[in-house]
């Protein structure tokens, strides 16, 4: 049958940047290895197909497939699938206010709001849960090998490599400055004998635009994803980085992360934070997203 797709530039409000997307509509019927088959063929970061909710309370399922695996949540994914359900379902509604979008992913039920803004559209979403530690940190000596680094080059202030997950685990690499971050090249060899089955955020204060609080990059190659230029899960897991080594004040923190310069595919990310009596109580991810292209593929 003839399934209807589009695909779509998310954190950025431009099309050619930010990182790409396609959302396949009509999925009924599809089982896993079709899903894996299709994001295949398309060769994105992400597909996600939108099925009929468990729950009639919410707008839509979804399930996120990189070209070599499913995920369990994934930001850019949730972003622009919100964006296009919103715009395909109430197109008369989304130039009016933001229009709530609740999906389901398999970490649990995602809260979304969607506006237009310009010519492209703004979402953002709830975070699914709080950033959890996750243990096994590899050492730095070992990290700065798997990534074409100097050990020196690795760690800034009390920045250590850590790992948090809110959903989907990341290694979460400090690096000193713009320079080395630029730098960075996976060893494939030793990638994953070293970070396992995570993808690997690399992260550093330095900015390439001043508005922006990170400059960031993200290797994932066992996903089937060399580099990504943006990536939404890593910054929901972020806050935990944040509130480790950062201690934020009591109060609503905003943190800009650019992502994907290196790529050409310049991307911006707001990462929200509510911290309450020293310890993080929510938070939000937000960013733009425009419709690139759509057609039908027959399968």
């Amino acid at each position: 049958m003839k399934r209807r797709f589009f695909t779509l530039d998310v954190f950025a409000d431009r099309p050619l940047a930010g990182n790409p997307l396609a959302v396949v509509l009509d999925s009924a019927g599809l089982d896993t290895a079709g899903m894996q088959a299709i994001a295949r063929e398309f060769n994105l970061s992400e597909t996600t197909f939108v099925l009929e909710p468990r729950d009639p309370v919410n707008s839509a399922a979804i399930r996120i497939f990189t070209p070599a695996r499913e995920l369990p949540f994934a930001g850019h994914p949730t972003i622009g699938s919100a964006v296009m359900i919103a715009v395909d379902r109430a197109p008369e509604m989304i130039g009016r206010g933001d229009l709530q979008i609740a999906l389901e992913e398999e970490v649990g039920p995602v809260r979304c709001n969607v506006r237009r803004k310009g010519k492209a559209y703004f979402a953002s979403f709830a975070l699914p849960a709080l950033p959890f530690m996750v243990p096994g940190a590899p050492d730095v000596p070992q990290a700065a090998a798997a990534l074409g680094l100097a050990a020196s080059e690795i760690g800034f202030d009390q920045h250590r490599i850590s790992r948090y997950s809110c959903g989907t685990p990341y290694t979460f690499v400090p690096v000193s400055g713009l320079e080395a971050i630029a730098r960075a090249a996976p060893d494939l060899a030793r990638f994953r004998h070293i970070f396992g089955e995570m993808g690997v955020f690399l992260y550093t204060r330095e900015t390439a635009n001043a508005e922006n609080a990170v400059h960031a990059r993200m290797f994932a190659p066992q996903f089937g994803i060399i580099e990504d230029p943006a990536t939404g899960s890593a910054a929901a897991a972020f806050a935990g980085v944040a509130q480790e080594f950062e201690s934020p004040e009591d109060g609503i923190h905003t943190i800009t992360i650019e992502q994907g310069f290196e790529m050409g595919r310049p991307s911006v990310i707001n990462l929200t934070m509510d911290i309450a009596g020293g310890k993080l109580t929510a938070g939000e991810i937000g960013g733009s997203a425009v419709i690139v292209s759509q057609g039908t593929i027959d399968v």
